[in-house]
């Protein structure tokens, strides 16, 4: 995955920048010097990720992993897609972690002040190990839109955020999934700070073939790990 050392390169031109001044906190956070490449030795690509081993029967399933009383509320959705190489093979045992607010755009964390109510049956994250086909599946409640304090009257769009790993705690990709239609892409500059090429590659597609009759709505979201299709890593990678 991504460990530096492959022979086909990263398309680091369809990532965001790390100083993009339209998403404010880049410009506090971002790195002013050019970076410096260290090359990975065998103990970033093989020290262990934990997680693959020990998923519970629930940990895809966010509509019931945080239930206390009930299942989450919210439009219930599935969500599915393959992890790929440069050269479309698909990656097995790949554990992918997913984190995301709850339908009324509300994250379970105690710096979210959003004036929006939490569900107490919505614990909003969940694991999941791609399977021999390097597939992996999600069902979830729709994230809401919530405003952030990057510009007035900001909102970010519905998303979901995913963090991807290989065979070592080095080979990570973080990226966000967005949903199609969405009329708040246009205005965020997060999505925006992707180069426009390779935006398309960050939103997910509905499929009638994954909705499940009577109970979720389907979307698809691929994931590539490098090449000219490589699916993009968030700012500040």
């Amino acid at each position: 995955m991504a460990d530096g050392n492959s022979i086909t390169p990263r398309d680091w031109a369809a990532h965001p920048p790390l100083i993009h001044p339209d998403y404010k906190s880049t410009v506090k956070r971002g790195p002013t010097k050019p970076l410096v490449p260290i090359r990975h030795s065998l103990s970033e690509l093989t020290g262990p990720v934990y997680g693959h081993e020990s998923l519970a029967p629930l940990d895809n399933d966010l509509t019931k992993n945080g239930a206390k009383n009930g299942e989450a509320l919210g439009e219930r959705i599935v969500v599915t897609g393959r992890v790929l190489d440069e050269l479309g093979r698909p990656q097995p045992n790949a554990l992918i972690e997913i984190w995301q607010a709850n339908a009324a755009g509300r994250y379970v964390h105690e710096n979210d002040r959003h004036d929006a109510p939490l569900d107490p049956n919505f614990f909003g994250g969940g694991r999941a190990v791609t399977d021999a086909e390097g597939r992996y599946r999600f069902y979830t409640i729709k994230p809401g839109a919530y405003p952030w304090p990057n510009h007035a009257n900001a909102w970010r769009p519905n998303h979901i955020h995913l963090s991807l790993f290989g065979p070592a705690f080095a080979s990570r990709l973080v990226t966000q999934m967005y949903f199609p239609g969405d009329p708040l892409l246009a205005l965020d500059p997060i999505f925006l700070g992707t180069p426009e090429g390779a935006r398309n590659r960050l939103v997910s597609d509905f499929s009638l073939d994954v909705t499940e009759e009577g109970f979720a709505l389907g979307y698809v979201f691929d994931i590539v790990l490098r090449g000219p299709r490589e699916t993009p890593m968030e700012a500040g990678r």
